[in-house]
């Protein structure tokens, strides 16, 4: 059998009908982004922070761990998973930690931001995130909360570090200009 080379296109349309199919809005995760960064930027709008999101869902390493993350929730829902996996996944286990370990991976591309705002979003349950959390309707989000927490995180570091990279070219220019005249 031949292997299917599987295009990055149909990777990245997967990821996003799997969040949506959940009950998951790119502006839900936005609105996570602006709470975390709009302390430090007053020019910031949602429609930045959704661009931020779009950006973050453009890599594949985030839209594996979508993938996998998702899919593992599901085969717990449909009570798929061999024991003691299926209890673990299931009841959100608390000492469990592979939810927390896909979805961390994915932030270190994004530096030490991303990471302590991933840590900061695990445990206050900020926006949908709190909604996932709560087990309602049978439904299971072991995986999700934290996938989310993850984008949300990737989104709010790198809108900080441009803010800063612009915030940099102004002063920047302004030096030329003072110089020049």
């Amino acid at each position: 059998m031949e292997k299917r080379r599987v295009h990055s296109r149909e990777v990245k349309e997967a990821a996003l009908r799997r969040l949506r199919e959940r009950g998951v809005t790119i502006e839900e995760i936005a609105e996570i982004v602006y709470r975390m960064q709009a302390p430090y930027c007053e020019t910031l709008t949602l429609d930045h922070c959704i661009e931020s999101v779009l950006a973050v869902l453009e890599k594949r390493e985030i839209q594996h761990a979508i993938l996998v993350g998702i899919e593992l929730d599901q085969l717990a829902e449909k009570k798929a998973l061999s024991e003691p996996l299926q209890s673990l996944v299931e009841g959100d286990e608390g000492l469990f930690g592979c939810d927390e370990t896909l979805a961390l991976g994915s932030v270190f591309g994004y530096g030490s931001i991303a990471v302590t705002t991933f840590g900061h979003l695990d445990k206050h349950k900020i926006g949908v995130i709190g909604r996932l959390d709560t087990k309602k309707n049978g439904k299971v989000h072991t995986f999700l909360d934290d996938l989310v927490a993850s984008i949300a995180a990737s989104a709010s570091s790198r809108l900080a570090h441009r803010l800063r990279d612009e915030e940099e070219q102004l002063e920047a220019e302004e030096l030329r200009d003072r110089s020049a005249g």
